[in-house]
């Protein structure tokens, strides 16, 4: 059995709440895609709602902990050093059209280190997490990276820029944490993307160096605009002299 922190039972269990509402809506958005106004009010409520689920979730326990969420940006409060850092639909595009590819992340930023990291994909029922120095998991199987070596054998993921840029064997899935998520479980061999926000790879950029990866310091730059890099240990150099002039 896999030994976890207080703080990730907490986060596992706001994130199976939070992801009930977005199943229905998820079910409701289909209906809406032939409809002529379309279903972007709609999924603005479900993205705020599920927000509201998690930080109240989050803050039963840890009442004190700080908040930075892509919805309502920072909420201070008497601990500074402990940040939840939340995306209540990472890939809401997806959502929004319709697409099953999305996910809930939380991570857990103390003293400015994520420790924590969920990335809970709600229809496809699949638990991404990981902790700092324990590891990272797939519903409580470990995760690891790929250690495919060669270029060609490999497969990519970025944003619409870093496909059109590179001649990589590439994928743009609309979804970042998940990309990342993949990584670690070895489905992708390296992940890059420019001026991306820190609550979209916070969870995943853990998860992949716990699962035996390369992630760049993305502490280094600005909280919504950072360039990510992540990769396996064995073809993370070779991804990196591929993608140098991105």
């Amino acid at each position: 059995m896999i030994s976890i922190s207080s703080n990730l039972n907490i986060m596992i269990k706001a994130a199976e709440k939070a992801s009930k509402s977005i199943i229905r809506d998820f079910g409701e958005v289909e209906k809406l895609q032939v409809s002529r106004k379309g279903p972007y009010d709609f999924v603005t409520k479900t993205d705020k709602n599920v927000e509201k689920i998690l930080i109240e979730e989050l803050s039963k326990i840890k009442k004190n902990y700080s908040f930075l969420s892509e919805e309502v940006g920072k909420i201070d409060n008497k601990d500074k050093e402990n940040i939840w850092v939340i995306d209540p639909i990472d890939g809401t595009t997806n959502f929004l059209h319709g697409i099953p590819h999305f996910a809930i992340c939380i991570a857990l930023q103390s003293n400015k280190e994520i420790v924590s990291g969920l990335i809970f994909d709600p229809i496809k029922d699949e638990m991404f997490f990981a902790e700092k120095n324990k590891g990272a998991f797939l519903n409580n199987n470990r995760l690891r990276v790929s250690q495919k070596n060669s270029l060609e054998d490999c497969l990519f993921s970025s944003n619409h820029e870093g496909v059109k840029f590179s001649d990589l064997n590439m994928r743009c899935s609309g979804c970042a944490a998940l990309d990342l998520a993949y990584v670690a479980s070895g489905r992708l061999d390296g992940f890059f993307h420019n001026e991306i926000n820190l609550w979209d790879v916070a969870a995943g950029g853990l998860m992949v160096q716990e699962a035996g990866g390369i992630v760049n310091d993305f502490d280094k730059f600005e909280i919504d605009n950072i360039d990510i890099r992540a990769a396996s240990g064995a073809i993370n150099d070779k991804m990196l002299e591929k993608i140098k002039n991105f």
